[in-house]
């Protein structure tokens, strides 16, 4: 039962990870764009899938689109995404320049960080939350004793810090690359 937990918690660490990635930071970074969808062939499809992705330099993305018939749908995907990039499209590569961060923005993207981690630590709560429940469920039915049932909980718990201060060093993290100028 125990790994089980763990495994999930493991997972709500890496998904507000992911979270992370699209946060802006300063500098170009591919993982910005792993949310925008294109609409191709009426089928949305990862940008990730249609083009290759590259840094040439700090302030630049660089978007190949596979099929250049594409470049147009890739275009008008960025553009409508909340990116907040303009892309500048030369007929073969799709550039996206990343303006240095105001200290305004710079503000606003620490509270969608914090805004993920706390989401982070919900779920983990929530893993931790079910976990209780169960091993006082296990108590209840006589599957395991009061005492077994204690410390299973007070191991959840352990593991509820573990995760929830891991959350909490990859959001201080973030937050010194996002207000590192």
């Amino acid at each position: 039962m125990l790994t089980d937990v763990e495994d999930r918690m493991q997972k709500a660490v890496e998904a507000t990870q992911r979270a992370f990635n699209t946060v802006r930071t300063g500098r170009a970074n591919a993982s910005l764009l792993d949310r925008v969808m294109v609409d191709y062939y009426n089928t949305p499809t990862p940008l990730k899938s249609l083009a290759s992705i590259s840094t040439p330099d700090a302030s630049t993305i660089m978007i190949q689109p596979f099929d250049p018939s594409s470049l147009a749908v890739v275009e008008k995907a960025i553009s409508t995404s909340d990116i907040g990039l303009v892309p500048n499209n030369d007929g073969k590569v799709i550039r996206l320049n990343v303006p240095p961060l105001t200290s305004e923005r710079r503000q606003e993207f620490v509270k969608m960080a914090s805004k993920y981690a706390e989401e982070g630590k919900v779920s983990i709560r929530n893993i931790r939350r079910d976990a209780v429940d169960d091993a006082r469920k296990q108590e209840k039915n006589s599957d395991i004793s009061e005492d077994e049932s204690r410390d299973l909980q007070d191991e959840i718990q352990k593991l509820t810090d573990k995760y929830t201060e891991k959350i909490d060093k990859l959001l201080a993290a973030k937050e010194k690359d996002i207000t590192t100028v």
